[in-house]
């Protein structure tokens, strides 16, 4: 009897030892990531692109962990990122945001790398990340503008202003990024005035030189252009 009560009780320290290593070895880990909502659309087919600008959802990050099974609000932790920054913009907290300058889909991504567990237990890190779809609804409506968009977007510390030829763009440095409508196949004709005593630096994004004033470009899709004033 003795070596049988001797026998049990050494398959339950060994038992506590195992589980006490087991935990130590297997801490709380992200194991993946939900983006919440999954799926955002912005504007409809008989609204301008140009009038999404400014259209914002908030968005979440979900992290699921195990050892023990939790999921986390961890959007303050991951970062953000918008593959196409012409659509979309958003920011360290995950407000997304609609520019207004072109027009589909894309992926916006929340990523976290963990080198560490929960209980602070060293690894070798993983990158953890997890996805939504961002949409804006092309124009296809008349009436106020129809076909491609042309963003325009300001470089450099000087400030000025540009005006399109045909009318429909005209916009300040102070105001950042805009864009307007033309139909397609518009050669558009984009001209920099810089406000003295700031000079104009030149363009990107136009069919003619970089350093030519003014910019022309011809839209047979949506286009983004920036123009460059420095500083005197």
């Amino acid at each position: 009897m003795n070596g049988k009560w001797l026998g049990i009780v050494v398959l339950m320290a060994a038992a506590a030892v195992l589980f006490s290593l087991s935990s130590c070895g297997h801490d709380q880990q992200l194991v993946s990531i939900e983006v919440q909502p999954g799926v955002e659309t912005f504007g409809a087919s008989n609204i301008m692109v140009v009038d999404d600008a400014g259209l914002q959802v908030q968005l979440r990050a979900l992290g699921t962990y195990i050892h023990p099974p939790v999921v986390k609000d961890i959007t303050s932790q991951v970062t953000w990122f918008s593959n196409d920054t012409q659509m979309f913009s958003v920011t360290n907290g995950g407000l997304l945001t609609a520019t207004g300058v072109t027009c589909g889909g894309t992926l916006v991504s929340a990523t976290l790398k963990t080198n560490t567990s929960e209980g602070g237990i060293s690894s070798s890190g993983a990158i953890v990340t997890g996805y939504m779809t961002a949409n804006v609804v092309c124009f296809t409506g008349t009436g106020g503008g129809v076909g491609p968009a042309l963003g325009l977007t300001f470089g450099g510390q000087g400030a000025g202003n540009v005006v399109s030829n045909p009318n429909g763009l005209s916009c300040n440095s102070s105001v950042g990024v805009c864009a307007s409508q033309f139909p397609v196949g518009t050669v558009v004709t984009l001209n920099a005035t810089p406000t003295p005593p700031s000079t104009f630096g030149g363009w990107t994004g136009c069919s003619t030189a970089n350093n030519v004033n003014p910019c022309m470009i011809t839209l047979e899709g949506n286009s983004f252009v920036t123009v460059t004033f420095n500083p005197n």
